[in-house]
């Protein structure tokens, strides 16, 4: 007994992370294993029998790939304005000195800390009284604003531990400023700027409360999952989010795959 609680005891952390772990899983099974079901009624709620029916035509409720197509076009988008955004103001905030940048620091964090109904809000306000019509454009602007302080975090993470004495070596090999930034700099805060682009891309796809205040007419993919839960869910829906957490873990395992021969490749 004493040796099963010494076991227990070493072990807690590794315990504790598997168990929440499966917790954070345990939602992404649900929808996956209800996607082969064959409901009865208009709610996918209670397991019927096996069908790929889903898997077969996942575009077959009306509208739905139509969202699911505008909501990655409006990812993709936020994500290069926010990570081009992004990377020049952690650049700007690390190695720059200048008036108010302790302010222009906080200024940037705060939509991390902010509730997401009043940044919606409030950019809401905002284009009603520049008279901007909601639409495409204004969930765009809004999703880069939000998303642009992730970067932020981000690439300043990466920048700040980053060794100076490479890029004075670059210089005093004759590399010109370009030359240093995109053979040297460039590479190096490459994991710190993949990492916010990937994850602007989750949180601008997957966005509900700013989108639903500035969208207008414009229904996105999390828009429309919202609205057929009022009336009823298409099995198309756990086919969807499915596929994007198969493809999620997938480009994970690739980005630690490729990661771990890289190390593997370095001279010791």
């Amino acid at each position: 007994m004493r040796t099963l609680f010494t076991r227990l005891r070493r072990d807690l952390v590794v315990i504790a992370g598997l168990g929440t772990l499966a917790y954070m899983i345990l939602p992404n099974i649900v929808v996956t294993v209800f996607s082969f079901n064959n409901p009865t009624g208009r709610f996918n709620y209670a397991w019927q029998e096996f069908s790929l029916d889903a898997w077969k035509d996942p575009c077959g409720v009306a509208d739905m790939c139509g969202s699911l197509s505008l909501s990655l076009q409006i990812a993709v988008w936020a994500t290069l304005g926010a990570t081009v955004l992004g990377t020049a103001i952690a650049f700007a905030l690390v190695r720059y000195r200048f008036r108010a940048r302790g302010a222009v620091n906080s200024l940037i964090f705060l939509p991390m800390a902010m509730p997401e109904i009043v940044m919606a809000a409030s950019l809401l306000a905002l284009f009603l009284n520049m008279g901007i019509q909601l639409g495409f454009w204004t969930i765009l602007i809004a999703h880069i604003m939000f998303c642009l302080s992730f970067v932020v975090a981000a690439v300043k993470a990466r920048v700040l531990s980053m060794d100076p004495r490479l890029e004075e070596a670059a210089r005093d090999l004759y590399a010109g400023p370009v030359q240093t930034f995109l053979r040297v700099t460039l590479p190096i805060a490459a994991p710190g700027i993949a990492a916010g682009a990937l994850l602007s891309f989750a949180l601008s796809f997957d966005d509900f409360i700013i989108t639903n205040f500035n969208s207008g007419n414009t229904v996105t993919f999390p828009m429309f999952v919202w609205g057929s839960a009022q009336r009823g869910t298409p099995v198309q829906i756990n086919v969807i989010g499915t596929a994007m957490f198969v493809i999620a873990v997938l480009v994970v395992l690739a980005g630690m795959t490729i990661g771990n021969r890289r190390k593997k490749a370095q001279p010791k």
